[in-house]
């Protein structure tokens, strides 16, 4: 049987049940004053896996991954159904390529389409259809029943995460 492992952030935890909780007191006995620092991206990292992972498993059903979601999604919100690709890109915060990839995949589908700006050819313009426009709704109405995967949280305790995370969103100079 293991010996508890007491940490900062979790309190006592049994090792075998917390890879990360063994990591920090590693760290804590070599490098203690980077243990939080290590324990908090790790965590971080593992929590986006488990969490794409659910998110995944919800949208499976409807031929999407979260990406393709995202961009339907972002979409569905504008005004006219309309973006160019590039601002699309900017708003996901993709890559141009990775935003073609899904965009093709999706107009493969007939959930989206793309067509040259008519205002300067050089931009590419992606436009949802009314059947990836039902689709973006349908499955938001899923990730909202599944509560995003972290139906187990209360509200208050996700927007302490959304406010912590910010905070290193800012530090990492994403936002301001």
């Amino acid at each position: 049987m293991h010996d508890p492992v007491k940490t900062t952030y979790g309190g006592a935890m049994p090792e075998a049940l917390d890879p990360i909780a063994e990591a920090h007191r590693q760290w804590s006995a070599r490098w203690p004053e980077h243990a939080d620092h290590m324990a908090a991206v790790t965590s971080v990292m593992r929590a986006q896996q488990l969490l794409l992972s659910r998110i995944e498993a919800v949208l499976k059903p409807y031929g999407l991954t979260f990406a393709a979601y995202e961009a339907l999604r972002l979409l569905a919100f504008t005004r006219t159904g309309t973006l160019p690709m590039g601002k699309m890109g900017t708003r996901l915060m993709v890559h141009p390529a990775s935003v073609t990839n899904v965009i093709g995949r999706l107009e493969s589908r007939g959930l989206v389409g793309r067509r040259p700006s008519p205002d300067d050819r050089r931009v590419v313009l992606a436009t949802i259809t009314p059947a990836g426009r039902e689709l973006a709704e349908e499955a938001t109405a899923a990730l909202n029943e599944s509560a995003f995967g972290i139906a187990g949280l209360a509200a208050a305790q996700a927007a302490e995460i959304t406010r912590s995370l910010h905070a290193v969103r800012v530090t990492a100079g994403e936002v301001s």
